[in-house]
């Protein structure tokens, strides 16, 4: 598969994990004000990892497109992730201060630390491809652990009933 292709893929399931998002939304009885601190957490984490792949991947095919292709291109979307991923990371604030201690016994750490050492091994990638090698297969990595936590957030916010607000 080209890179183009799987970039043009992972896009598309971005676009239709954030439109599940809106969905979820819908069908839930109270409005998104109303819901419990978790369940608007589990919400963001949701849109974040289906928005944050799309715009990787949007960046990768907008250097792709430039014609002559840079030399350097999967160092300079590996260097965007990793710059984003820290934005995101630093603007987030901290669940365990933001959320009740109720909603903090009902986390599932096995997820939330999974999900999390993923993410960082993901970022340690794009470190090394920025610095050193150059490859496609670092920067898709990131766009699929993120594709991932946005399934599983999806999941959850389906099967877990909604926890009291």
């Amino acid at each position: 598969m080209q890179p183009s292709e799987a970039l043009g893929v992972a896009a598309q399931v971005a676009v239709t994990l954030a439109g599940f998002a809106g969905i979820v939304v819908v069908f839930r009885p109270q409005a998104v004000h109303e819901w419990s601190a978790l369940d608007r957490l589990r919400l963001t984490l949701l849109l974040m990892n289906s928005l944050s792949p799309l715009v990787f991947s949007l960046f990768g095919m907008l250097l792709l497109s430039v014609d002559p292709e840079p030399a350097s291109i999967w160092r300079w979307c590996s260097g965007f992730a990793f710059v984003s991923e820290i934005l995101v990371f630093v603007s987030m604030q901290n669940p365990q201060r933001r959320l009740p201690v109720h909603d903090l016994r009902m986390v599932n750490k096995f997820t939330m630390y999974g999900i999390g050492l993923m993410t960082m091994a993901a970022a340690a990638l794009q470190v090394v491809n920025f610095a050193v090698w150059n490859f496609f297969w670092p920067f898709f990595t990131a766009i699929f652990v993120h594709l991932f936590a946005a399934v599983i957030q999806f999941l959850r916010m389906l099967l877990v009933p909604p926890s009291r607000a």
